[in-house]
């Protein structure tokens, strides 16, 4: 496992972000490749399934694509994703070896009810999914916002640390708000993975 070297001004994550419409049948996930000092090093792309459960493997798939050793965590803009398309944090934990940090931006009582509404015949496997996230973090920025965020392989001090250094203002870290943009101009353009 490699631990977060966080006086290293070169330190690279990888942060990903998606866009979707709702009347797609997929999402478009952007990756970018960002040093702690702004500089982008790298880009990947990839998408998962709406209302599907194969955001994890797109994940590690976008991560292999980039064949790099550098990459020291991966940063992503939430863990339930493409429409209840639940991200498994412990599996890319477990594969990876490196922190993986999920980061939302608003509080939250969970999002069982509505797993149950969307999905009445199956959504027992979805609630198991979302039970092994466990809890969220409250994580007060520098810039005065709140985050909220689960992560493996790193304390919660290294992960708000970390977001202070990549959040410039508000709440959304840079290398997020960067490859948000990219997914979203992505999907507008039509552009699949």
């Amino acid at each position: 496992m490699r631990s977060l070297h966080l006086e290293k001004k070169g330190l690279r994550g990888l942060a990903i972000a998606e866009s979707f419409k709702q009347n797609s049948r997929k999402s478009v996930f952007s990756g970018i490749v960002m040093r702690r000092d702004f500089v982008i090093d790298g880009f990947v792309f990839g998408s998962a399934t709406l209302e599907g459960d194969d955001a994890t493997d797109a994940i590690l798939k976008m991560y292999y694509d980039l064949n790099r050793s550098d990459i020291s965590y991966v940063l992503i803009s939430g863990l339930i994703v493409s429409m209840y398309n639940i991200i498994d944090i412990k599996k890319l934990f477990d594969i990876l070896k490196i922190p993986l940090i999920g980061v939302s931006y608003h509080d939250s009582d969970g999002i069982e009810d509505s797993i149950k509404h969307h999905f009445p015949n199956s959504f027992e496997s979805k609630l198991n999914k979302y039970a092994k996230l466990g809890k969220r973090k409250k994580i007060t920025l520098s810039t005065s916002y709140d985050v909220f965020v689960r992560k493996e392989g790193c304390t919660l001090n290294d992960v708000k640390h970390l977001l202070n250094d990549l959040t410039l203002y508000g709440t959304v870290p840079e290398p997020i708000r960067v490859s948000q943009l990219l997914a979203k101009t992505l999907l507008e353009k039509g552009l699949s993975f």
